[in-house]
């Protein structure tokens, strides 16, 4: 895919790739494919000058944009290994990740170096801080405009080099991208996928989503910008702040969006109108929330069940999902060259072409453990139980939470979470904290849940608690161990059983 991408820019280098917006919510080309084009060559010429060559580990610390995905494709041809660095991890788990992956090289944008000096308040604003890498031992070049402090600029010349001196015939099983996922300062986890699953994963995605030329699609993660950008469809990097976005959308009206669940919740807030398919994953989406995106205006509302070492694994509608009657959470069918398993605690595990080759210092494994438990029902599609670690253990009863609360997400509500409440003697009590929807009438809200709790049975929480679910981590996913605190702060006496 990555090949067909660069290829396929070469052609109508005037037309726009990347989109962004004003202040006013109008179009504005970051980068035409020319221009992406012609930063590939030069990102890897210099980085060819450098002795960077099939097998090498490029560090990756910029934010996303024309630079980045331009960087990308560089090592592609290079046949470098991209190691994706999180500036917002904090310097701790940064060094700890570098530490890792050892990369030969980090190329770094200036606010994410912004460490220190007057540019310090600007990285803080934007929650980025890198670790002075430079004192890690190892090299480190500016890619973009340099602010005081930096480190020197990769140096790309004014031509780039004869492509012949930079493309390479790479083995499909070398490693293409770390990108680091769960783990601690002192023992991060990091996956690993093969050129062969990267591309892989992306012509599923190409499948499912099946973007069409001149057309624009809204979404900013790698697997939105290259099948798109393959296809011949400019990408429009989405606006941060909601009412923008809003604005964005109104003015696009692109033929495909993919959104979080946060972002989608944020842009309805703002009245966002949706036209075509809209796609959302990294976080829960359940059927409330694709409802209200097809009210707002979406010809098809899709949740997708991704995870960083297999991307995607399961789609399903906004009306299959509605229309799901059993306990859990409907994912949908596995998609085309997925296998889905499941163990003796019920935990799920995934295999497919587009799986991660291993973990970062571990042997290959061509099962995923998700760490989910699931179910296949009786029409072979996946069903959702809950995290395995998210068990509440009441009263000597083991309750998965991840059943119960898809049935919370009445009219009214945005989140829904049960978790635990530790209360002595290895016991827990059950809170259901609930998010509600802006302006939603909180009266009317408990009276609608009163049906779904009581169908609970013996699942039915000792509490509920209507206040804001604290969200973590890029994807803004929803933070039980945050929540859990919450709870316990706030939770004052069981509810009437």
């Amino acid at each position: 895919m990555l090949d067909t991408l660069a290829t396929a820019l070469r052609r109508d280098p005037h037309l726009p790739a990347l989109l962004g917006t004003t202040l006013a919510g109008g179009v504005r080309v970051r980068a035409t494919r020319g221009d992406l084009t012609g930063l590939a060559d030069r990102y890897a010429a210099a980085l060819h000058r450098r002795g960077l060559g099939p097998g090498a580990t490029l560090g990756v610390a910029i934010r996303p944009g024309p630079r980045a995905l331009a960087v990308l494709l560089a090592a592609w041809r290079l046949g470098l290994r991209a190691a994706v660095l999180d500036p917002g991890a904090g310097p701790d788990v940064l060094r700890a990740r570098l530490a890792l992956a050892r990369p030969d090289l980090v190329l770094a944008d200036a606010t994410a170096q912004a460490v220190a000096g007057w540019a310090g308040p600007l990285a803080r604003r934007a929650h980025l801080a890198l670790p002075d890498l430079a004192g890690l031992g190892g090299p480190l070049a500016t890619i973009g405009p340099r602010l005081p402090r930096c480190a020197p600029a990769l140096e790309t010349g004014s031509l780039a080099a004869p492509r012949r001196a930079v493309d390479h015939a790479v083995d499909a099983d070398a490693d293409a991208v770390i990108v680091f996922t769960s783990g601690t300062t002192s023992r991060p986890r990091a996956v690993v996928h093969s050129r062969a699953s990267l591309a892989a994963g992306m012509a599923t995605v190409t499948d499912l989503v099946r973007p069409s030329a001149g057309s624009p699609v809204l979404g900013g993660t790698f697997f939105v910008l290259v099948p798109s950008l393959a296809a011949g469809a400019p990408v429009a990097l989405p606006a941060r702040r909601p009412r923008l976005l809003a604005r964005q959308l109104r003015r696009l009206r692109p033929q495909a969006t993919y959104l979080t669940p946060p972002q989608l919740r944020a842009a309805l807030a703002a009245d966002a109108r949706f036209t075509g398919r809209v796609w959302t994953g990294s976080a829960p989406a359940g059927a409330a929330l694709l409802g209200r995106v097809k009210e707002a205006g979406a010809s098809e509302a899709w949740g997708v069940y991704a995870l960083t070492e297999l991307f995607p694994a399961a789609a399903v509608e906004a009306a299959d999902k509605a229309a799901y009657e059993g306990d859990g959470d409907l994912l949908g069918a596995p998609l085309p060259g997925v296998t889905a398993e499941t163990g003796p605690t019920g935990e799920l595990f995934l295999s497919g072409p587009g799986a991660r080759h291993r973990y970062l210092g571990e042997d290959p494994d061509p099962w995923v453990a998700t760490g989910d438990r699931a179910h296949l029902d009786g029409r072979g599609r996946l069903v959702l139980e809950g995290r395995v670690k998210d068990m509440v253990l009441r009263r000597a009863e083991n309750i998965y939470p991840g059943l119960y609360e898809p049935a919370l997400h009445v009219p009214g509500v945005d989140l829904a979470l049960l978790v635990g409440v530790p209360v002595g003697n290895g016991d827990e009590q059950l809170v259901a904290v609930i998010q509600p929807s802006p302006g939603a009438d909180r009266r009317l809200l408990r009276a609608a849940l009163r049906e779904p709790l009581r169908r609970m049975g013996a699942a039915r929480p000792d509490g509920v608690l209507l206040a804001d679910i604290p969200l973590s981590g890029r994807s803004r996913k929803p933070d039980r161990a945050a929540t859990a605190l919450l709870a316990a702060g706030r939770h004052r006496r069981p509810a009437t059983r």
